[in-house]
């Protein structure tokens, strides 16, 4: 499967388990919850230090999510990331998206080993429709230059 194919399957349908939710506004893991919530995701915030995030239960570990949440999206710490894949392998989540910036140099080869779909390098933002304000000017241009994914 391409990678585009892969960002078009892990956006649909929209029930995403994120790792890495934060109740601090000023952080991603804030942002992406926030986000990926007004455009109509069914969200499952995963932090171990948080018991809600705007009304909605937060889980402690990729372990305790719903089983219905097939896709995870990690937003945390690159000393906890392969971790969480290999935890969420475990689970059965074939699918996961690793933001930049949260991926280790063994990420990619840690998934591969699992038999993982994964996602690295990109910013959900920029897929995640509708694509609005900066985003989509950065989509535009990724476009003009061919580096979107093929």
């Amino acid at each position: 499967m391409s990678k585009k194919q892969s960002i078009e399957k892990f956006l649909t349908p929209k029930k995403i388990a994120i790792a890495g939710v934060s109740a601090n506004t000023k952080k991603f893991g804030y942002a992406i919850f926030s986000e990926l919530k007004q455009k109509g995701f069914d969200i499952c915030p995963i932090n171990p230090k948080l018991e809600e995030l705007e009304g909605i239960k937060c889980y402690k570990s990729v372990n305790e999510i719903p089983a219905e949440y097939e896709k995870l999206f990690i937003v945390t710490p690159k000393s906890a990331t392969d971790e969480i894949i290999k935890e969420a392998a475990v689970k059965g989540i074939k699918h996961i998206w690793v933001q930049q910036t949260s991926q280790t140099k063994e990420t990619g080869e840690i998934a591969k080993e699992l038999g993982v779909d994964l996602i690295q390098k990109e910013c959900l933002f920029m897929f995640a429709n509708p694509v609005g304000s900066i985003h989509k000017f950065h989509k535009a241009i990724w476009k003009i230059f061919g580096l979107l994914p093929k």
